[in-house]
């Protein structure tokens, strides 16, 4: 996992201007990017389809879910599709955040990080590659049937009944259908909006990224995608991995500064 900065490419007290410096952190060559994250994501993809775990043990481990959330006073996702998801017009509003606030949310932001704010960008990344990581250890470890799986909740796949398409373009024969807990939907969104709200200097563009993960978060719900569970550890996941990679980085500038002196 690379990580660029500005102490890497130029040693203090060499004598370089500012503005050079400035530059100099600012070259990512965005092909190279775009075929870094490409190579990421088909890795997932393939090891999410490779570790997908039994019909059984995903139901069993979806009642445990169940279960944690009425321990917790959590379990509330069939009531809330219910109240607030019950009209067709609504749903379909939760679907289109479910399939276009993630995927192509993600391709932009990180574009638009790469070539206006490359130290955010670069974070952003790695916490992403990070935490997509962590997440395929869990999916294979403690596969979880999703809301619209578990019959015993008699939720509605809404995402199928009114946007088949999407079902189409993502078929169960190449993702794991048992990869729920944790949401990297919800968690991935909760990336970009941080990496907005950092790097963004207008307070609109910072708001958008304050509330693309309250969308997701209630879209993967109320869509039957994911438990609020899910929800909760995909957003504590990429959290904890967007700390990491700054404390990783601080240490190998450090290193750095005094492998220089």
């Amino acid at each position: 996992m690379a990580v660029i900065t500005g102490a890497e490419r130029v040693r203090p007290g060499a004598g370089a201007p500012p503005m050079k410096a400035e530059r100099t952190q600012s070259s990512i060559r965005l092909g190279q990017q775009i075929f870094i994250l490409l190579g990421a994501i088909v890795i997932y993809f393939g090891v999410r389809h490779l570790t997908e775990g039994s019909v059984s043990a995903a139901v069993a481990n979806a009642a445990r879910v169940v279960d944690f959330e009425a321990a917790l006073g959590l379990h509330h996702e069939q009531w809330l599709q219910e109240t607030f998801a019950s009209s067709s017009r609504v749903s379909t509003v939760f679907n289109w955040i479910y399939i276009w606030g993630h995927w192509p949310v993600i391709a932009v932001t990180l574009v638009w990080l790469a070539r206006r704010h490359p130290v955010v960008y670069l974070r952003t990344r790695n916490a992403m590659i990070m935490s997509g990581a962590v997440g395929m250890v869990i999916f294979a470890t403690f596969p979880v049937a999703p809301p619209r799986l578990a019959p015993a909740l008699g939720m509605v796949d809404t995402v199928t009944v009114s946007s088949h398409a999407y079902r189409v373009l993502q078929p169960p024969m190449f993702t794991n259908q048992y990869a729920a807990v944790p949401s990297l939907h919800v968690g991935w969104d909760l990336l970009m909006g941080i990496a907005i709200a950092v790097a963004a200097r207008r307070l609109w563009v910072k708001a958008i990224g304050v509330l693309m993960p309250v969308a997701m978060t209630l879209a993967v719900v109320l869509t039957a995608n994911h438990y609020i569970v899910d929800a909760v550890a995909g957003a504590a996941l990429t959290t904890a991995c967007w700390f990491a990679v700054r404390w990783w980085t601080a240490r190998r500038a450090q290193r750095l500064q005094l492998a220089a002196t």
